[in-house]
């Protein structure tokens, strides 16, 4: 990806994967919106491929993951999984959906969901696993494979780390949908908009991002998961270790002494 006003290019699956790129944002669509962006085979590795591409791409500064129709994302596409009913093939398909969330978290760049109409299953675990999410007031989401007799385990993992712990836990158990003003109070997204504001509060917040200095964006991304994982002092010392080597930064320097001298911050 290249730096310009819009760039649209094609994905190693441009079926079920679209991506754009407008001043150092690149938009990632989820593009089945007859299947409500389940997420088959090809549109899991099309997005681990994009994430892989995306993580040495030095111009892209934020990434947004959309969903094309009237949903976000209805999680695995149930039907291509009943056609290989071993467990051998269901154990290869949920690493690769692993593959996926762990290349969220390890991607340098913030990754902000756009959330419209539904988010279920798997496709509310890519809303919890995502840095940021911004959702329409419409939105609605849900872990519900528990009502097909299928506990939303791996789903569970990214809701957990988000939703508090009986609250996650509730969700999970009875399989019910919340809204989005729900979603906000239970911490699953940041901000509940109107559907025709939607656009304008992402773009607005990824631009906002994409205006910090790169080397403190891509080190606080790191740190920040890394200590989540870590004992209270173990924790403390991986942070101060982290500002320590910041302070050293040009774009660290530079803003610092902006700060005292009361200017603008001159970064390249």
């Amino acid at each position: 990806m290249k730096n310009a006003t819009v760039v649209q290019k094609a994905s190693p699956s441009s079926l079920v994967l679209r991506t754009s790129e407008d001043n150092g944002v690149a938009t990632l669509t989820l593009n089945r919106p007859a299947q409500y962006n389940a997420l088959s085979e090809a549109l899991l590795e099309a997005l681990e491929n994009e994430f892989s591409i995306i993580a040495t791409d030095n111009t892209i500064r934020v990434v947004v993951l959309a969903g094309a129709g009237q949903a976000f994302c209805a999680g695995h596409d149930l039907k291509e999984m009943r056609q290989t009913p071993n467990t051998a093939y269901y154990e290869m398909l949920f690493k690769q959906c692993s593959r996926v969330m762990l290349s969220m978290v390890a991607l340098p760049q913030p990754i902000i969901a756009r959330v419209h109409g539904t988010a279920t299953a798997a496709g509310c675990q890519l809303v919890a696993n995502a840095d940021l999410a911004i959702a329409s007031d419409a939105a609605r989401f849900a872990v519900s494979g528990i009502n097909l007799g299928l506990f939303c385990s791996t789903p569970g993992v990214a809701l957990s780390r988000n939703v508090p712990r009986k609250r996650s836990f509730e969700l999970l158990m009875t399989g019910r949908f919340i809204n989005a003003k729900t979603a906000v109070e239970y911490g699953l997204i940041n901000q509940a908009v109107s559907n025709e504001t939607l656009d304008q509060a992402v773009s607005g917040l990824a631009n906002e991002i994409a205006s910090k200095p790169e080397s403190a964006v891509r080190l606080g991304k790191r740190l920040f998961y890394q200590q989540l994982g870590q004992p209270l002092e173990e924790a403390y010392a991986s942070a101060g270790e982290r500002m320590a080597c910041n302070m050293g930064f040009p774009e660290a320097i530079e803003g610092i002494d902006a700060f005292i001298e009361k200017r603008e911050p001159e970064w390249s």
